[in-house]
């Protein structure tokens, strides 16, 4: 899939508005070109993915969302700037702090880096707009909501991490999926993101639970604790400072440490990074094994009930209307992988 995202971010929206092309220059943001969506697994030979989507793909890709439903130019700067935080490897550095359950704490400095950003700030004001507007994008429904609902960020990372772990999605089906979404009203009158036909709501519910299982099996846990585990040590062997997961790019990173592995190659930090870009193939079991880096953790359950339009005009969860979507959701919540994934040192 050469070229996915420029092709995806037309589904998306024809064109990127030209209030919002000077922002896309920003150093917050042009960072994000360096950090991966997926979360270090294109770095390991245990995944295939089919083609690189970075942090900025993902946050131009939820500003046109945005912007193609509301129009709205705070709304839109606001889902542009929603993960000007993340660290290399993303979710990575969640589990590096222990939060795989939540997968936020990476969310804490954003905020902060938006309302000290003094060229953002020069950006916004012939918008008549301020940082402070546009500093938490969860206060903006179609931005951000709580699962199960279906917003501009849910809806927009599934489509890519769908294609490219596992080609659950290709452009064609995404276009005529995305083609289908409206603005809906939830039980609680709160707009919401939704579909205008229950067959592309069964089939976004279908695909969404089948990537959110992915990403629960044991070789997605392993492969993230074990790159936390990795950046940890780093750090503490002052291989590496904090600061360098924000200002270098994975791929610095990981020339970084393949210099470093090859140079200490009995060392416990090139054991734990030579089993990283090695492993294709992990172990199950419900003990932990000797020689091995054992994981057993609980990760965040992603799954979706969207919002599906009545012939009244009304709105209604997918899982109420189709068994088969409710059957996906619960496999999605109920699914449990052997209590260890493992991996030989």
């Amino acid at each position: 899939m050469k070229n996915f995202a420029k092709e995806y971010h037309k589904i998306l929206h024809p064109q990127i508005p030209d209030f919002l092309k000077p922002f896309l220059e920003l150093p917050i943001l042009t960072r994000l070109k360096g950090v991966g969506l997926l979360c270090s697994t294109d770095w390991t030979p245990l995944y295939h993915n089919y083609f690189p989507y970075s942090r900025f793909d993902h946050s131009l890709g939820c500003a046109l969302i945005t912007w193609n439903f509301t129009h709205n130019k705070m709304q839109t700067i606001s889902a542009l700037l929603h993960d000007v935080s993340t660290p290399a490897f993303s979710h990575v550095g969640d589990f590096r702090k222990g939060d795989a359950l939540t997968q936020s704490s990476t969310e804490d400095l954003n905020q902060q880096m938006i309302l000290e950003d003094s060229k953002l700030s020069d950006l916004l004001k012939p918008l008549g707009l301020t940082a402070e507007q546009v500093c938490n994008y969860h206060k903006f429904p179609i931005c951000d909501n709580e699962i199960p609902q279906l917003s501009s960020d849910r809806l927009e990372y599934m489509y890519p991490s769908g294609a490219a772990l596992d080609k659950f999605w290709h452009l064609k089906s995404i276009r005529k999926n995305y083609n289908d979404i409206i603005i809906l009203k939830n039980q609680e009158g709160i707009d919401e993101l939704g579909f205008k036909s229950k067959k592309q709501a069964a089939l976004y519910t279908k695909k969404f639970c089948q990537i959110s299982l992915l990403l629960q099996h044991n070789e997605n846990k392993l492969t993230l604790q074990l790159m936390a585990q990795i950046m940890n040590m780093a750090v503490e062997l002052k291989y590496l400072t904090e600061e360098q997961s924000y200002s270098l790019t994975e791929k610095q990173i990981i020339e970084l440490f393949d210099k470093i592995a090859s140079e200490q190659k009995d060392s416990q930090f090139a054991k734990l990074y030579h089993a990283f870009r090695t492993m294709k193939k992990i172990k199950r079991s419900n003990v932990e094994l000797e020689n091995h880096f054992n994981v057993c953790i609980e990760v965040k359950r992603r799954y979706i009930d969207p919002l599906v339009l009545q012939k009244n005009g009304s709105s209604v969860r997918i899982s109420k209307i189709h068994k088969a979507s409710a059957k996906w959701i619960q496999k999605a919540l109920n699914f449990k992988d052997a209590k260890f994934g493992s991996i030989q040192l």
